[in-house]
């Protein structure tokens, strides 16, 4: 048997034109006689033996299936095993012999075909080359020595896998294969011979970038490869601004001084917040030592800190914020920074969310100061003027994205005014309001033109622009949708859609520059009414936030409270791109340069340890969904910066803190997560004879919490006599060893862990977070909530030299091209627009 796969290999060889050793024949032939012999006394033919892939019908398996079998020896085949290894020669492999005395219970041969073939490679490989030194060793051995290693070493090939070589090897230690080595642990599952290709494995590790290369710190005490994705957004976002964004729409709502009315400080006074005074707070800011202070705000216009080392301030607006926006100015205009705050009346204020309801609110316009990113402002926040409405609490302002603010300076016609802004808020009597905002100076000039003596702040009544409403010009639809909680202005070029989703679950799309006489309608009152274009059915329930793709003008996301988050095509509503059902959502946010949304979460319905922030994408990256920042308690509001690539969140806790994003060519969800805290409120109880007041009726309080000391206060005076709030700050100017600070220490133990008070008075919670959205100021973070102190800080140490360079051409171009240049005037617009409108009565 084994002398026949000998010659068919040797035939096989003489066809491939390999040389074959000559004086090899007689010692073929001598094993050839004895293997037949072998076979004559075990009955078998030796057919069934042959290496894979030879034909079976040769002449010497014919010639063997020819004979007749013989009887059975009596000798044992252990004996004839043992014959037939002394008789073999020394100086040959043995492993052919050691493969006939592999038989079975029956005297049957076992099949190693694959073994025989391999054996053959492996001599003729030897006979080819000169002999190593190990073959030496072999061939001096005995032959049932060999015999008995040969089994050892030489395991089956059938299903043999290679170890993978570690990435931490070096490439020296990669060996070639060869065949009379150990090989690794083998698999009986696999049917065919395998082996791996392992040039796809030295492949990936030689594009395996080595570690600790390519990174260092920056002064911000950040490596440069998380800074990258910060250098990275702020270049493209300022080539996508300029791509994508308006230099000059609406012209026709320029701000008319006729159209503003002051009020007297007795008619002001049914607009204004009732609460006079703040809670007592104080102040620890890291690095500073200094002892705790208690100090509080007697009126709703006072600034009350403005640091000299850190930047931050904190003014208070009288009542808790609900709505809170900056307004948005051209990149590189490099002037003071605004924004509408709305809070409510009363503390306690409590509202039902199915019904609709007016009353007099006040919208406050708060000039933040002249804010840069890496320098300390000049200037302290103070109330520029308010807007005195009476149709509701507002729920929602958005500011038109672009296009509308022009220079303070720019002289018009009276009784027309520079204009600041355009401002869309969202009431509670199911409307809709813009407003043609002017910049403070020129309403101050127009109030002292008019005689009247200085007043500070402006209170004003003011005439919309344009109401929003649902229904159409045939049909009342009085005000069947209910309150309006989610609203968001079209981000990109001509700027002309405004989404708004109601509490019925329906979501209005108006064309803000529609000149359509069946849409745009003057109503009793004088004023131009508009009604939407499109309306569609997109949740069953209330809708608590919607949010355009920052990127496109048909791509919209809602969120409601049936707990589902859909995206839209707005050209096609009748079956949503995506719907997601997870949990409750207070806010969402569809960054610039992904291709998802990220959600803020409620505590409800929320699996533990995966409460916070979650990033779901829209199947065009196929990325799974992606936890972003954990937190314990509600995030009641979300938002992001394009240019820095970094969303902050405001929980119910009181924390505010923001994280930085990766890029979005590589998978998230192996990256790690770096957050850092922007500052932390505490509540904390009063120590006897800490809290300012009345020493008589302190002694009381402390007497009726010692007889009761779990009832917790339910309203804000009960909370403000009983506990103060302490803002722990973080050092926003270095990130160096931030794992080692008391805070972020802090931050990481309790961001998960840790007990939620839910009876207790929310005293600290934040209810509103904003990042700058102006090229000028894209560091600094706005934020306030239940107190009624708005607080303002700046992440300076997420500056670099990169983007001030990117920053001072912005501000040289917006010099050279605006500086000198002024609108055209608009009085031609504005009456084209008066005539296309119908008289409704």
């Amino acid at each position: 048997m084994v002398a026949a796969a000998l010659k068919l290999g040797e035939q096989k060889g003489e066809k491939m034109g390999l040389p074959c050793e000559k004086d090899t024949d007689d010692q073929s032939a001598q094993i050839n006689l004895e293997s037949k012999g072998a076979t004559k006394d075990s009955g078998h033919t030796p057919s069934s033996e042959g290496p894979p892939g030879v034909n079976q019908e040769t002449p010497v398996n014919t010639e063997g299936t020819q004979k007749k079998q013989a009887p059975k020896a009596k000798t044992p085949a252990k004996r004839r095993r043992k014959e037939i290894v002394s008789q073999t020669p020394p100086q040959h492999d043995n492993s052919a012999a050691s493969d006939t005395s592999e038989l079975t219970s029956s005297g049957r041969p076992k099949r190693r075909a694959a073994k025989v073939a391999l054996d053959y490679l492996h001599n003729l490989a030897k006979d080819l080359g000169a002999p190593s030194e190990s073959s030496m060793k072999d061939t001096s051995k005995s032959g049932e020595v060999d015999g008995t290693d040969q089994k050892k070493k030489t395991p089956r090939r059938r299903g043999v896998k290679r170890k993978i070589p570690d990435y931490e090897s070096d490439l020296d230690d990669d060996e070639d294969f060869s065949p009379g080595k150990n090989e690794e642990a083998e698999s009986e599952d696999e049917e065919e011979d395998s082996e791996p290709d392992l040039s796809l494995n030295v492949e990936r590790r030689l594009s395996r970038p080595p570690r600790g290369n390519y990174q260092c710190l920056l002064p911000n005490g950040l490596a440069n490869n998380v800074m990258e994705p910060v250098w990275n957004c702020f270049s493209r976002t300022k080539k996508f601004r300029d791509e994508n964004f308006s230099p000059w729409v609406f012209p026709e709502w320029i701000p008319f001084a006729k159209d503003w009315h002051f009020l007297s400080n007795s008619e002001a006074e049914k607009y204004l917040p009732q609460e006079k005074e703040s809670a007592s707070f104080t102040f620890t800011r890291e690095s500073i030592k200094g002892q705790i202070k208690l100090q509080t705000v007697k009126s709703v216009c006072v600034l009350i800190s403005h640091h000299s080392e850190r930047w931050d301030a904190l003014f208070f607006v009288g009542g808790p914020v609900r709505s809170l926006e900056w307004c948005p100015c051209p990149d590189g205009a490099a002037t003071r920074q605004y924004a509408a705050i709305y809070c409510h009346k009363g503390m306690d204020d409590e509202h039902k969310i199915n019904k609709l309801h007016t009353g007099p609110v006040l919208l406050q316009l708060w000039e933040i100061g002249d804010l840069q990113c890496k320098s300390r402002p000049s200037t302290a926040p103070h109330l520029a003027y308010a807007l005195a409405i009476d149709y509701g609490c507002i729920w929602n302002i958005r500011w038109c994205p672009a296009g509308v603010w022009e220079l303070p300076s720019t002289s018009r016609k009276a009784p027309q005014m520079p204009r600041l802004g355009v401002l869309a808020a969202a009431f509670s009597n199911g409307r809709i309001g813009v407003y043609s905002l002017p910049h403070p100076e020129a309403l101050a000039a127009h109030h002292q033109s008019k005689g009247e003596t200085s007043q500070a702040p402006l209170i004003c009544r003011v005439k919309k622009v344009l109401t929003l409403e649902m229904g159409s010009n045939q049909a009342d639809h009085k005000g069947q949708s209910g309150l309006c909680f989610a609203m968001d202005w079209l981000h990109v070029k001509p700027h002309n859609l405004l989404a708004a989703g109601f509490y019925d679950g329906l979501v209005g799309l108006w064309d803000l520059a529609s000149k359509s006489t069946l849409l745009k309608v003057r109503s009793p009152d004088g004023g131009v009414s508009l009604y939407p274009y499109h309306c569609f059915h997109a949740h069953d329930e209330n809708i608590r936030t919607l949010c355009w793709c920052r990127a496109s003008s048909n791509l919209l996301v809602t969120v409601g409270d049936d707990r589902m988050a859909k995206m839209w095509d707005v050209r096609k509503t009748y079956m949503p791109l995506l719907a997601v059902k997870r949990c409750l959502s207070p806010e969402v946010y569809w960054p610039l340069f992904w291709s998802g949304i990220l959600m803020a979460q409620e505590c409800c319905f929320a699996t533990f340890g995966q409460h916070g922030v979650h990033y779901f994408d829209s199947g065009y990256l196929g990325i799974k969904p992606y936890f972003v920042c954990p937190r314990k308690a509600t995030v009641w509001s979300l938002t992001l910066s394009d240019w820095i690539h970094t969303f902050a969140v405001a929980d119910n806790g009181g924390d505010c803190l923001f994280s930085l994003l990766p890029e979005i060519d590589v998978d998230p969800n192996t990256i790690r997560r770096r957050r850092y805290s922007v500052y932390r409120t505490d509540m904390i109880q009063f120590e006897p004879g800490q809290r300012p007041g009345d020493e008589e009726q302190e002694e009381e309080e402390v007497k009726n919490a010692a007889s009761n000391p779990r009832k917790e206060p339910l309203s804000y005076k009960g909370a403000i006599r009983k506990y103060y709030l302490h803002f722990h700050d973080l050092d926003l100017g270095s990130y160096a060893k931030s794992e080692n600070r008391p805070m972020m220490k802090h931050l990481h133990q309790h961001e998960v862990k840790g007990v939620a008070k839910v009876d207790q008075m929310p005293l600290s919670a934040l209810y509103k977070v904003r990042f700058n959205p102006n090229m000028d100021a894209y560091n600094w973070i706005l934020s306030g909530g239940q107190s009624g102190l708005v607080r303002v800080n700046c992440a300076r140490g997420l500056s670099c030299s990169v983007m001030l360079k990117q920053l001072r051409e912005a501000q040289a171009q917006f010099s050279a091209m605006f500086q000198s240049q002024e609108p055209d005037d608009s009085a031609t617009a504005v009456r084209h627009s008066t005539a296309a409108t119908v008289q409704v009565h």
